[in-house]
């Protein structure tokens, strides 16, 4: 599985957002343990936009068999992606549970739209003879806690992570210490 650290989102202010740089480093320590591989390789392929991001690696990588994962909250919002609906068609998407979005995650127009395309849980680990669209619903027991939340408990959390250059676990490049980069969605 890999964990696209995304270098901006247009959905979100820029402002005060941590380097790219701390945020995959924070994303290597939070996967440790899972078989989960953070990876910066939006910046290396130039992508703004999920959809061209998701064709790039399509191109890069032919033969592999690709599954979006989002958590709902995204799904509540996903409408105003561009062109979700390519997104959509360009490979199947798995939705993850969080907490206190299953209402607006059901009730968003991209729901709406993607319900015709469910598929059981169990389907995808037989997924040879899909084609996309298709949704899944993952349910689990997800940490409550926001993303938003965990930043404000420890506000210089960034600080001590994006001294340090790095390589990225996907690409092996050299991932500078100060890019935050540009936003996309």
């Amino acid at each position: 599985m890999w964990w696209l650290v995304s270098p901006g989102n247009p959905l979100k202010a820029a402002v005060g957002m941590a380097p790219l740089s701390a945020r995959l480093a924070s994303a290597r320590q939070q996967a440790r343990r899972a078989p989960i591989r953070p990876t910066a390789i939006e910046r290396e392929l130039g992508t703004v936009f999920t959809v061209d991001s998701l064709r790039a690696l399509r191109r890069r990588y032919p033969k592999a068999s690709f599954v979006w994962l989002m958590g709902s909250d995204n799904l509540a919002q996903f409408h105003r992606w561009r062109d979700w609906r390519g997104i959509a068609r360009a490979m199947p998407i798995a939705v993850i549970a969080r907490p206190g979005y299953d209402g607006a995650a059901l009730a968003s127009p991209a729901m709406a739209w993607l319900g015709r395309y469910r598929r059981s849980k169990s389907s995808l680990q037989h997924r040879a003879g899909w084609s996309a669209p298709a949704l899944i619903h993952l349910r689990f027991d997800p940490d409550p806690r926001s993303a938003t939340a965990i930043r404000r408990a420890d506000p210089d959390w960034a600080s001590g992570l994006a001294r340090h250059a790095q390589r990225d676990p996907l690409t092996h490049h050299p991932l500078a210490s100060d890019i935050t980069g540009a936003a996309r969605t």
